[in-house]
């Protein structure tokens, strides 16, 4: 059974690199051949996180180059699409496919649709409120990272709907089995789209760091943030693949603050998922499905307010043996219910069950 798989990223992507590539050796283990077609590369991933200027003459190109890998489709049993085939544009690729009968499963991580419906400018929200809908309307299925993005392809019409969450596959992942550190570490892996979270908390990590001696560790953030967060002992890492597991197993703490607006209800709690798979107790704010993921493992603790972030901060800090209880139920979370393990037999039987059903 052979999928062509449209990501929107590289592996460098953390969207493409967890939604769809980890999936791709149990596939092929289990009789799909999977092609990866991604649109945008390495290049264009580092002008985004570092804020250059993109060239709209290689960005066409970029689109061009789909166009003519999506015209020879027809080779391939299934589509497996991230998101949309041409973001920004009107979902004519998706019409196509579906007016020639070819079955397409598309997956959503993220509110992408809130690029459309809340844009800042009349002529997107005009011209492409309703473009997701369409697209997951005319899908064969929907997979969603969370019910909050399952809710909207069921708005929309969707024919078939799967809710599976973002995975890690928990053998990269050292279960940390101790807690005690001379300097506890307080810790956030991310990107610099999502800094500006940590900004947001900054006097409560002050409070926490000067009252336990703690420090701050950031993983993926621009450098650049230690100008916004002066006073105290911060770290800043430079992100990779091989080492996030490493890094992760240095911290004490995991955090994940959040705004709760539309498009942060549509994340998937990947940064909990992975402090989890660490056995590290996480700290997040109570928008969309982090709630259910802490609720639901006990993994960790809930905080709205600067005043219950410090309250958060200071009773994990405070007990190592919190930390150690909390952290040891995040990693049999994962184990049990968000690791690709778990997860990919699912996916290959949506896979399995579309192609089919159109043969």
């Amino acid at each position: 059974m052979k999928i062509l798989l449209l990501s929107k990223y590289s592996r460098k992507g953390a969207s493409s690199r967890l939604r769809s590539f980890q999936y791709i050796p149990y596939l092929e283990a289990h009789g799909f051949s999977v092609t990866i077609e991604n649109l945008f590369d390495d290049q264009h991933l580092s002008e985004i996180y570092t804020k250059k200027k993109r060239s709209k003459r290689r960005s066409a190109k970029l689109y061009l180059t789909r166009l003519l890998k999506l015209f020879r489709s027809n080779k391939y049993d299934l589509i497996w699409i991230e998101k949309e085939i041409f973001p920004y544009l009107p979902a004519f690729a998706e019409r196509f496919l579906f007016l020639l009968n070819k079955p397409y499963v598309v997956d959503y991580d993220d509110a992408i649709f809130h690029n459309y419906d809340l844009s800042s400018n009349p002529v997107i929200r005009k011209l492409l409120s309703n473009n997701i809908k369409t697209i997951m309307r005319l899908s064969s299925h929907v997979i969603a990272g969370n019910d909050y993005l399952g809710s909207y392809a069921e708005s929309a019409g969707a024919r078939n709907i799967t809710i599976i969450p973002s995975v890690v596959d928990h053998t990269r992942y050292k279960a940390k089995h101790d807690s005690r550190s001379s300097q506890p570490v307080i810790g956030w892996i991310g990107t610099p789209f999502t800094q500006k979270y940590i900004v947001g908390i900054k006097k409560a990590l002050k409070t926490a760091c000067d009252t336990f001696g703690a420090r701050l560790m950031l993983v993926g953030a621009n450098p650049r943030i230690k100008e916004e967060l002066s006073g105290f002992d911060i770290e800043v890492v430079p992100w990779t693949e091989e080492q996030e597991g490493a890094l992760i197993n240095r911290m004490d703490i995991g955090i994940m603050p959040l705004a709760d607006e539309p498009w942060e209800r549509g994340k998937c709690g990947y940064k909990l998922i992975q402090y989890m798979a660490c056995s590290v107790p996480v700290i997040t704010s109570p928008v969309g499905v982090n709630v259910q993921i802490v609720q639901g493992s006990h993994s960790g603790l809930l905080a709205s307010s600067i005043d219950e972030w410090e309250a958060s901060l200071a009773q994990l800090l405070a007990s190592r043996e919190k930390r150690l209880q909390l952290g040891q139920a995040g990693r049999a979370a994962v184990e049990n219910q968000y690791s690709m393990q778990i997860q990919a037999p699912r996916l290959a039987k949506i896979f399995d069950e579309t192609i089919k059903g159109r043969t």
